[in-house]
């Protein structure tokens, strides 16, 4: 978003971001390991001979066994216990979750504001948790993928902003998840929890120790008030490292949270009421603290310290940063990107996926001019064009759809109503009578009745439309979530064929649902080098290649141009053109480049891209499909805008 780096840079930062932290957690604990060693050693060498030595090393192992165990074990244990997800985090916090069927204006201002921004930044809808119990203003996004996280806001939040002030924090909050902040956030909780149990069994220590009335037990208290003070100088330490980690991010997610809006007034409002009220952003939950860094606003108190342990930067820098980027606003005549190309060919054709007009050679590829470059820099992105689209296209939903998103009978019913045939009518009956059969009376009568209003949405209507379904699929157990994704899998095979439309519904559903359910998790990379994910790559290109021609040249052509965008393609013996469409090699070939590191993401994602962009008639089947691979891979994408949506 705001800076010079992409989404795929980001991710490569995060990743650099864990091992500083690690640098900085080892340093915290080698530190902790010294003092627990002199204090063991004043007390036992001390007391027993009145003479001090410095020098034990069957103590010192001793001290950092023990560190180790219980910091390990702190730090497993909520590790553990944070696999849930981002929902575990706003729980712990007291936080309850919205109904999307909510009759408060200011819970429904939030809910569309969210469903606005994850459509114009193409992530999957969050859930919204709502902490009742706190006044002050503050927010936060928590998970490991975008696909389980959560956005929290306190009562402060909804009561004291306006709606642009609320936009510009759930942008901000939005920005988090884009840059792939979350995961690290997460992982701070687990590690500095280690620290905090020394600090804990210290307090445990003492109280044992105080109950008694003999010489040995003042040596107990003794060492619980040394692990005491030992375990607050690890708190100081733990501060410290989410000082370290958090403060310029939250000037990154500030500058994005403008981009995205492009309204410096929205965000700025909101620190300005921050400083103004007398709660401010506190958090009053017990555990604010090992989450502190998580949130909008510094969610402690420091006294005396002051911003030496502060989280956050300080309001009047944020609002100074945030209001210079007024100076520097894009103009008009800036490049453009995905969603804002200028030359619209025709209705069909996808705002932001111009093609290359040039003539071309079947036989040997020109280098290409077209921004497809645009498309790898809009990974993870969104522009106030995205957000204006997204408010569109939420306002030109029938009603009868647009209340069937926010309850789970309602959001059952439109996907099932996409999948009814409407050209065959036998396969239509088959497919109803097999409902009547699997599913509930009112599932099925909705599912009829949606059918005809959604076969009648504009095609482009149709993901965005399936994201705002999932949090509303996502109200039920594990179990009835495979059951409903085996239900979407009869319904496409019904016919004997599946078409590009419902590949992609089913992909979207898979990967928004069963991520979610399977105790989310940062995504693991097995794949680190091209040669490993090389015929995968192809795979791909030869798909996007045929879906955007008809014509044997055409997709030759096309599917050279994307090869030829891969990094040592030159020096490979390349295929002599497509290979047979198949959409369960896609489906694997998407499964293992989704395990790869970002940089080879983005290399697969230029070259499908181009693909796409050779020509002035990309289709909607291709936005789609190029769509549904850059989703795959975990990238979240805004949508592909249209000349024709006003």
């Amino acid at each position: 978003m705001a800076g010079t780096m992409n989404f795929f840079e980001h991710q490569d930062r995060a990743k650099q971001n864990t091992l500083y932290l690690l640098v900085l957690f080892a340093i915290a604990l080698i530190g902790m390991v010294l003092l627990i060693y002199l204090a063991l050693m004043f007390a036992v060498s001390g007391s027993s001979t009145g003479t001090l030595y410095l020098w034990d090393p069957s103590l010192l192992l001793i001290s950092a066994v023990g560190v180790g165990l219980f910091v390990g074990i702190g730090s497993v244990s909520k590790l553990a216990a944070l696999r849930g997800g981002g929902k575990v985090v706003a729980g712990g916090l007291g936080g309850h979750l919205l109904s999307r069927n909510t009759q408060d204006p200011n819970e429904q201002q939030l809910l569309n504001i969210v469903d606005e921004m994850a459509i114009a930044s193409g992530t999957p809808v969050p859930a919204v948790y709502l902490l009742a119990d706190e006044p002050g203003i503050n927010a936060f996004a928590a998970g490991f993928t975008p696909n389980d996280a959560v956005i929290g806001v306190t009562r402060g939040t909804l009561e004291q902003l306006s709606r642009e002030e609320l936009q510009g924090v759930i942008a901000h909050e939005f920005s988090h998840i884009l840059n792939g902040d979350m995961t690290l956030n997460l992982r701070l909780i687990g590690v500095l929890q280690g620290i905090l149990l020394i600090y804990l069994t210290g307090r445990v220590v003492a109280r044992a120790g105080g109950r008694g009335r003999s010489r040995g037990d003042g040596k107990i208290v003794a060492v619980g008030l040394a692990l005491i003070l030992i375990g607050s100088l690890g708190l100081l330490c733990g501060r410290l490292i989410k000082s370290a980690v958090s403060r310029q991010r939250e000037f990154l997610a500030d500058a994005s949270a403008v981009q995205f809006t492009r309204n410096p007034s929205g965000i700025a409002g909101a620190l300005r009421k921050i400083g103004g009220l007398s709660e401010g952003s506190l958090i009053e939950a017990p555990n604010a603290e090992e989450i502190s860094h998580l949130f909008f606003g510094e969610a402690l108190r420091f006294g005396f310290f002051g911003q030496g342990f502060a989280t956050h930067p300080p309001l009047q820098q944020r609002i100074q940063r945030i209001e210079g980027k007024r100076s520097t606003r894009p103009k008009s005549a800036a490049r453009p990107t995905v969603g804002t190309s200028a030359g619209i060919a025709t209705n069909e054709a996808v705002m932001g996926l111009q093609g290359d007009t040039t003539t071309r050679s079947p036989q040997k590829p020109e280098p290409s001019t077209h921004p497809a470059a645009d498309v790898v820099e809009a990974v993870g992105t969104a522009t106030p064009q995205h957000l204006a689209y997204a408010h569109t296209l939420l306002s030109k939903l029938p009603e009868p759809i647009r209340l069937a998103t926010r309850e789970r009978t309602g959001a059952l019913s439109i996907v099932y109503g996409f999948l009814l045939d409407k050209e065959k009518r036998e396969v239509r009956d088959r497919q109803i009578a097999h409902l009547k059969e699997n599913e509930l009376p009112e599932v099925v009568e909705q599912t009829i009745k949606l059918a005809p209003l959604l076969h009648r949405l504009d095609l482009r209507f149709r993901l965005p439309l399936i994201d705002l379904t999932i949090p509303a699929l996502r109200e039920t157990s594990a179990q009835q979530c495979s059951r409903f994704l085996q239900q979407v899998q009869v319904l496409v095979q019904m016919d004997q064929r599946v078409t590009l439309g419902e590949y992609a519904l089913q992909v979207v559903l898979y990967r928004r649902l069963s991520t979610y359910f399977s105790k989310p998790a940062p995504p693991k990379t097995e794949f680190t080098t091209l040669d490993q994910v090389w015929d995968d790559c192809l795979v791909l290109l030869s798909a996007l290649a045929q879906v955007g021609h008809s014509d044997k040249d055409g997709q030759d052509y096309a599917f050279r141009s994307g090869i030829y965008r891969l990094p040592g393609a030159g020096s490979r013996e390349l295929p002599k053109g497509v290979m047979p469409m198949n959409l369960a090699a896609v489906g694997n070939s998407l499964k293992r480049l989704g395990k790869t590191a970002p940089k080879l993401k983005q290399i697969a994602i230029d070259a499908c891209a181009h693909t796409v962009l050779l020509d002035n008639n990309v289709t909607i089947q291709e936005a789609e499909l190029l769509r549904v691979v850059v989703i795959a891979l975990d990238c979240p994408i805004p949508p592909f805008l249209d000349a024709s949506l006003k």
